[in-house]
């Protein structure tokens, strides 16, 4: 049985089809492999369309529901898809993690098609080939005329990050493909998409944390100056976790006797897996099959994996053929040395903050599991930005160290929470952010809003002021009553003087820490009429401001709080005295 996608180079009468002519106008690799070219493309417009589509958080004043009537295909499907993403989130979390069945089933696929992912789907290695074929030869003045020892840097890499996972730091989503391509979207495409259909005031500006992203997005492709793939060949480490499954392939690459040596399929081939001998790099072949369809000889041949076959390594070695580079035990060392100190510099935090010292206390997503727990689980994709109406979400600098960074955290000056969107978790691929019903949203407490009395316009005594108030009571939450102020007061004690001012005072039992309040004052006081410098009502977090569950619900949480409180209400009160209920409508 043969596993042929490709066109021979030699068609007969046929050679100048119309089909022909077609795939050599777009290209010769077109012609060698169109089925591959013809996945490659449908999978890039596929991921563009989740991205740019899907994930556009606007349409509808109900968010979830918009986003979730175009989402035929989940959104997050090609991050589940990356195995390294999968599988080191459960290292580092020390648990499942839903992904890693995706990631299974496509890892048991390329023991058919090796490699089928980087080859076929993978959308970063579609959008290189296309910085490739603008390149074209003549941009790779400086491209490496033999193999180094970096040509196995991508083991390496992949030691570090699994050796950190296992130090409980996650670190793939610096170097993973889908991770790297999704950030860098996120800081970069999305922007623009925002600022262009919606305005540009709505786009937050760009800190150091994105900066170092797009950097590292833009390597991959600065790569293609060395040589084409360059980043798929040696450096991925999605790419090198494949390769490993390579070894258990039971399909293969064969040269059959008739091979002329011409050259045309090592210079053909895309992942620089054909050596001079024409044989085969196991490892690195993805089978995509262009080195079959440039071959004058039809020479090439891929099927099943035989004990009693023609040898897979093609033809004898000529005594010109250059050794092998070896899998290096320095290299294996050194990337698990440098895995374990990256894992040590990522608790260093750059910032100090509130709570345990050198920790900031960041207010994260509705839904957000506990701290420890959502940093191992967090992969830093930039989904969840993308996704948010209005960026309340923002990614984190450098105030938790290299282990927050680029983690989405709430910033309410900004925006506020919208009470009806949960897109944040329904597009987490890793269950950092549960995937919450919008009831259950509702009530997750993200922080706690505080008030300034020092700088609030009617604790000051300097005007009356309901915007907080309003806000919240729009929004459903009805988390803001009104005191009044007594401004001056005598010996003893009393109130001499009203300042006629009401005064807002939170509701702990009712607030979600969802920011509406504060992005409302800062809005008006701060940026308006400029009477603050800063907004006199802040969301905080911390122990007994946050819900963090990593399971269970929400609202039975709520339910039992308010028990216990009317308990305690009615052991306190008189007999016949009724206790009132703090739970907003929506939970009554």
């Amino acid at each position: 049985m043969r596993l042929h996608w490709f066109l021979p180079y030699r068609r007969g009468a046929g050679s100048s089809s119309g089909v022909r002519r077609i795939l050599w106008a777009l290209g010769s690799s077109w012609l060698a492999s169109p089925w591959r070219r013809i996945i490659q493309t449908i999978s890039l417009l596929l991921f563009l369309y989740l991205f740019l589509v899907v994930c556009w958080p606007y349409g509808s004043r109900h968010h979830a529901d918009a986003m979730r009537a175009r989402e035929f295909i989940e959104a997050e499907t090609f991050l589940a898809l990356d195995p390294l993403v999968g599988l080191s989130t459960a290292i580092a979390a020390r648990a499942w993690v839903w992904s890693l069945g995706w990631a299974g089933a496509l890892l048991a696929i390329s023991l058919v098609i090796p490699r089928g992912f980087c080859g076929y789907l993978c959308p970063l290695g579609t959008s290189i080939d296309l910085v490739d074929r603008a390149i074209g030869k003549r941009g790779r003045s400086r491209r490496p005329q033999r193999r180094g020892a970096w040509v196995h840097l991508k083991y390496y890499l992949l030691t570090g990050i699994l050796v950190a996972s296992l130090a409980g730091v996650l670190l793939s989503g610096f170097a993973a493909a889908i991770p790297v391509l999704t950030r860098g979207l996120a800081f970069t495409i999305a922007p623009l998409q925002l600022g262009l259909a919606r305005g540009w005031y709505l786009v937050p500006p760009m800190r150091a944390g994105e900066i170092v992203s797009i950097v590292l997005f833009l390597i991959p492709f600065a790569l293609a100056f060395i040589a084409p793939r360059f980043w798929c060949r040696h450096v991925c480490p999605t790419g090198a976790l494949f390769s490993a499954a390579n070894f258990l392939r039971i399909a293969v690459r064969r040269v059959k006797e008739t091979c002329t040596r011409c050259g045309a399929c090592i210079a053909a081939c895309p992942f620089d897996a054909i050596r001079s001998d024409f044989s085969t790099r196991a490892a690195d072949c993805t089978f995509c099959q262009t080195c079959g369809g440039v071959c004058p000889m039809g020479a090439i041949e891929f099927g099943p994996r035989r004990r009693a076959a023609a040898p897979e390594t093609g033809r004898p070695s000529s005594p010109e053929v250059a050794p092998e580079i070896a899998l290096s035990r320095r290299g294996f060392i050194s990337g698990a040395v440098g895995g374990g100190a990256a894992a040590l510099a990522a608790g260093v935090p750059f910032g100090a903050g509130l709570g345990k010292p050198g920790r900031a206390l960041l207010v994260r997503p509705p839904g957000s599991v506990p701290e420890r727990a959502f940093l191992r689980l967090c992969i830093r994709c930039g989904e969840c930005f993308k996704a948010c109406p209005f960026n309340v979400l923002h990614p984190v600098g450098f105030e938790q160290g290299l282990e927050g960074i680029w983690t989405p955290r709430v910033v309410a000056d900004w925006s506020g929470c919208d009470p009806s969107c949960t897109n944040c978790g329904q597009i987490c691929p890793t269950g950092a952010i549960r995937a919450l019903p919008l009831g259950e949203k509702r009530v997750a407490r993200m922080g706690l809003a505080v008030v300034d009395e020092a700088t609030c316009l009617p604790f000051a005594g300097r005007e009356a002021c309901t915007l907080c108030a309003d806000e919240c009571k729009a929004a459903g939450y009805d988390a803001i009553e009104f005191v009044r102020i007594r401004v001056a007061l005598d010996g003893d004690g009393r109130p001499i003087e009203d300042s006629g001012f009401l005064a807002p005072v939170i509701l702990p039992d009712l607030c979600v820490g969802c920011g509406l309040c504060q992005a409302r004052c800062h809005a008006v006081h701060v940026k308006q009429t400029m009477r603050l410098a800063a907004s006199a009502v802040r969301v905080v977090a911390g122990p007994g401001k946050e819900d963090r569950l990593a399971s269970g619900s929400y609202r039975a949480l709520r339910e039992e709080e308010r028990r216990v409180r009317e308990g305690e209400r009615r052991a306190s009160q008189p007999a016949g005295d009724g206790a009132e209920s703090y739970l907003p409508d929506f939970l009554k």
